[in-house]
């Protein structure tokens, strides 16, 4: 969740217009304590979100289902899984606005620090030839991207793009389960489609990184802020 403050320190009295909501976002946003932890935990989480999604592209065994979208596209333009991954992102917050969602620091963050990081990822990973290593950098992938996963959501600095998006269209009536649903089957198979890498993989980490995550949150979460705890 982001938290974000008037001028006079409480919150805003009568819904923003979406415009007006983009700018209050992107011009007055607040970082709750403790700081550096918050600060921490949430970069190192995004750095090895992208490390655990450049482990399962080059396992080549199928990769998580938005970058089976990154991987078409990326194929289709020319340009760099990473490149595409940012470009996704963005333009996920603009379908944000509409949906009245409130993006915080984490959530622009994400949009850029996620795809830089896959393709410096990609960059110095060895190459993974043998299908025993290939096997390895698949469960490395899955395991590193639980903890980053609970590391930036434990952050509690706002939620990805595409988290925001499954929270937007379960607040317009859908079930969160519906919703993901939707969009990862819609995500994978406009990947597939486009080029992008469909396999194993791709089922392993949809099952797992659930489970995974819940249990890690726990270890990583730093709480909300004191004006929030009860």
């Amino acid at each position: 969740m982001a938290w974000f403050v008037t001028s006079t320190g409480k919150p805003p009295a009568v819904p923003l217009r979406p415009a007006a909501l983009l700018r209050r976002v992107l011009l007055t946003p607040v970082l709750p304590p403790p700081r550096p932890r918050r600060l921490l935990r949430l970069y190192a989480g995004l750095y090895l979100y992208g490390l655990g999604s450049a482990l399962l592209i080059a396992a080549d065994l199928g990769a998580m289902p938005w970058d089976v979208l990154h991987q078409g596209l990326a194929r289709w333009t020319g340009l760099s899984v990473g490149t595409c991954s940012i470009m996704v992102g963005a333009l996920l917050m603009l379908v944000w606005i509409p949906l009245r969602q409130r993006p915080g620091l984490g959530t622009l963050s994400n949009v850029v620090v996620v795809g830089l990081s896959v393709d410096a990822s990609l960059w110095w990973l060895p190459e993974a030839g043998h299908l025993a290593v290939r096997a390895g950098y698949l469960v490395a992938g899955v395991l590193v991207t639980a903890v980053a996963t609970a590391c930036y959501i434990g952050a509690r600095l706002g939620p990805g793009p595409r988290d925001g998006l499954m929270t937007g269209l379960a607040a317009r009536g859908l079930s969160v389960r519906r919703a993901r649903t939707g969009i990862e089957i819609a995500v994978v198979l406009t990947g597939v489609l486009l080029g992008g890498t469909l396999g194993v993989g791709t089922v392993v980490f949809a099952l797992a990184i659930g489970p995974l995550a819940q249990v890690l949150l726990p270890l990583f979460d730093v709480g909300p802020p004191p004006a929030a705890r009860p």
